[in-house]
């Protein structure tokens, strides 16, 4: 991503051009390491929401650092951030070895501290998992998307709907 679409994150853009279409800040797909061939993928897609316009910046420059994490993670394959700042909205993807590794690097700093930190700032969160042919990567956003979609109905349909706030 540019200098550019940094700043567009980062600050406050006025209600007058909110509803003109906006690019969105993107990480594009980075290959951290090539997997084996014939390997398989365990692919992650999230879209994940903040309550307030005044919490996205935090977000955006914390997202920033665990980008820089997931380059250097062990087992990573791949990851992209889609930044959606006017709908308060941040999508990644990645994939990796196996879910160990996901979930180490879950637990390892500085994503346990950040994922922690903006656990309050959190308006919703919707996580899918699910395995590929390493050979087919990067998965495509489409796709992810798609299945973020079936795994928030399924979600809803198991708690019995949307909560009231």
């Amino acid at each position: 991503m540019d200098s550019e679409g940094i700043q567009y994150a980062l600050h406050a853009v006025p209600r007058r051009f909110r509803k003109k279409a906006v690019a969105m800040p993107t990480l594009p797909w980075t290959t951290v390491e090539e997997p084996a061939p014939g390997a398989e993928a365990f692919v992650m897609a999230s879209r994940l929401e903040v309550r307030r316009f005044a919490d996205v910046p935090r977000f955006f420059l914390r997202s920033l650092a665990t980008w820089k994490q997931v380059k250097s993670a062990p087992g990573a394959f791949g990851a992209s951030l889609v930044a959606e700042p006017l709908k308060r909205t941040f999508w990644t993807l990645s994939a990796w070895e196996d879910k160990e590794a996901l979930y180490t690097y879950v637990k390892t700093e500085p994503h346990r501290t950040i994922m922690n930190g903006l656990r309050s700032t959190m308006s919703g969160s919707v996580f899918t998992f699910w395995r590929t042919p390493a050979g087919e990567l990067p998965v495509d956003w489409a796709d992810a998307r798609r299945r973020l979609a079936e795994q928030e109905r399924a979600d809803l349909s198991n708690s019995g709907g949307p909560k009231a706030t």
